[in-house]
């Protein structure tokens, strides 16, 4: 009887030293968690900063501040609040919408790669944006539009890049093989351009230019209601985002799983289905192709949390991507010279070292994929 109660004393007392265990780890990890937000956070109201500061004009630093807080009715305050804050505030609303659309997509196909340039979502939102652009006998433009104009770009946007995401999906469903997949996103994305090829052969050449210049990519070309537009729809696609972490995490170990534990499949594909959708086509219609970001960011953030799960990698994905967009815009910039480079070879020269990364190291944080 006294063996008895000794072995059940000591099974407690293993039972109760696990359980103190595993909240110290946890204790552990959020006391990480924490630090490494609190960085991110941190570089991120630095690099707003930093890009509001810097640009082609060279102002002063107490120049920039005097307009922050007084009224000086000068060309200084015209530039700063007229397109260095928009463009600082789009280039945070681009990072946070292309590289939350990427981490949703690398975990519903479980595919690193995965991403919406690589897989022809980006293409299929240009393919929109051609219609609305290249599709009208007068001069349209993302920077013509205003009011009502502003959504029906957004709207096709949306549906140009809504279109590729259900075919990409069909076409997971019936093929299982990863590297098939990403092939027939890059043939899609070929085809898709092809169409976009002759509607420009077919448009006058005002509108061509209007079209070519907007698929360089860029931050500053906004207005202040398209810049309002783009923040409500990014907005709309976190939200989206943060109510289906838990279908993310349920996911990450492949539908017949999460089938099992009671989550509908069909509703978790369709809520992320329109989440990516409103994400990259937003971004997409005012910014033009954006390249890289949507890959890697996604990674970045896995390597610095160490986690898979979607609770943390969300917001996380979201302060990272949001920092490197803004970093690449100021060193677009160039500090100290009149030049600006093209976002796109920015985005490109930080984003590709990271995919080659991954490609070569083959790494699955805490089993992502």
């Amino acid at each position: 009887m006294n063996y008895f109660f000794t072995g059940k004393f000591i099974k407690k007392g293993i039972l109760k030293t696990e359980i103190q265990i595993e909240s110290s780890a946890n204790i552990k990890s959020g006391r990480r968690f924490g630090i490494i937000f609190s960085g991110l956070l941190l570089m991120v109201v630095i690099f707003l900063i930093l890009d509001v500061f810097f640009g082609s004009v060279t102002i002063k630093a107490s120049e920039v501040i005097k307009v922050f807080f007084t009224s000086t009715h000068s060309n200084f305050e015209t530039i700063i609040l007229k397109f260095r804050l928009p463009k600082a505030i789009t280039a945070l609303t681009v990072g946070v919408g292309l590289s939350l659309s990427g981490l949703q997509m690398q975990t519903v196909f479980r595919n690193p790669m995965a991403g919406p340039y690589v897989l022809g979502i980006s293409s299929g939102a240009s393919l929109g944006v051609a219609f609305v652009i290249l599709g009208f006998s007068q001069n349209i433009s993302p920077e013509s539009l205003n009011g009502l104009g502003n959504w029906i770009l957004v709207a096709a946007s949306w549906v140009g890049a809504g279109a590729v995401m259900l075919l990409i999906m069909i076409i997971s469903s019936k093929v299982k093989d990863i590297m098939t997949i990403l092939i027939l996103g890059i043939m899609l994305s070929s085809g898709i351009s092809a169409i976009v090829t002759i509607m420009q052969y077919f448009s006058n050449e005002t509108m061509l230019k209007a079209y070519v210049i907007w698929t360089m990519g860029s931050l500053g070309n906004l207005t202040v209601s398209q810049v309002n537009v783009l923040l409500i729809s990014v907005s709309a696609g976190v939200i989206l985002s943060l109510f289906s972490s838990k279908m993310l995490n349920a996911l990450l170990l492949g539908e017949n799983y999460a089938s099992s534990i009671g989550l509908n499949v069909r509703f978790a594909r369709v809520v992320i289905f329109v989440c990516t959708s409103i994400l990259a086509g937003s971004v997409t219609a005012f910014c033009g192709p954006i390249g890289f970001i949507g890959i890697a960011v996604p990674h970045i953030a896995r390597i610095l949390f160490k986690t898979s799960d979607h609770k943390v990698l969300i917001p996380g994905t979201i302060l990272t991507g949001g920092a490197v967009m803004l970093l690449s815009d100021i060193i677009s910039q160039l500090p100290g010279s009149e030049s600006v480079l093209p976002i796109n070879a920015v985005t490109s020269l930080i984003g590709i070292p990271v995919v080659i990364w991954v490609i070569f190291h083959n790494r699955k944080y805490s089993g992502s994929f």
